[in-house]
């Protein structure tokens, strides 16, 4: 089973999402928090696989409550919920250690998919959502110079690596894709992490992004 927390300060917004997990007999929602502290605390408590992160909540946003829960030495898949008016906190949470975001207006069908998604390390980052989370960045046009400098240090099996990420292929797609094995694979992401000073694959999937390398793709394989 893939446990679930839920963080929302609308219990109403928590409730649509337990209505639509709850539906899936592989998903449970083991908990809900309303403010980023008792976020905290249910992560502790119950250890949940991933968490379903609202980013704007009154007393301890979602933003301080990732920045907290990405010290533990065990910790979920933290996906930041959002609408596109607060493009710059999701920016922030994705630099912060977020394993991506979802829209809450993500179709109910896709919903439970991206929830696996995630719960099984991969990230969860819509190609077109993120597209214009980089555009709509006050520093999107230093960002953007950036990502191609450091992107033009790589070799060009590591670019294609790197789109690949940027598409939000696990390592088996991007191997499937490249005819490398999964180990082979494993090996690219790792020296890439160095060379891009990038902490996990999805600020790496970011900067493929920033550096406009990815297309239109689906929201994570």
């Amino acid at each position: 089973m893939i446990s679930v927390l839920l963080v929302d300060d609308e219990p109403m917004v928590c409730a649509h999402l337990r209505t639509i997990l709850g539906a899936a007999e592989d998903i449970e929602v083991v908990a809900e928090a309303h403010d980023g502290a008792d976020a905290v605390e249910a992560v502790i408590r119950h250890r949940p696989d991933v968490v379903l992160m609202d980013l704007r909540m009154p007393g301890v946003d979602g933003l301080a409550a990732i920045e907290r829960i990405n010290t533990f030495a065990e910790r979920p898949a933290v996906v930041a919920l959002t609408t596109f008016d607060a493009d710059h906190y999701v920016m922030r949470a994705l630099r912060a250690g977020a394993s991506g975001f979802l829209v809450k207006s993500t179709p109910p069908e896709d919903l439970v998919g991206l929830v696996r998604v995630a719960a099984d390390g991969h990230t969860v980052l819509s190609p077109d959502a993120a597209r214009r989370l980089v555009g709509a960045s006050a520093g999107a046009h230093a960002a953007r110079d950036r990502a191609k400098d450091l992107v033009s240090r790589l070799t060009e099996r590591e670019v294609e690596v790197l789109t690949c990420l940027g598409e939000g292929l696990s390592n088996a797609g991007i191997g499937r894709r490249l005819h490398l094995s999964e180990a082979t694979v494993k090996g690219y992401v790792s020296r890439m992490l160095d060379k891009l000073g990038c902490e996990n694959r999805t600020q790496v999937g970011l900067l493929a992004h920033e550096a406009g390398l990815t297309g239109k793709g689906s929201p994570g394989v």
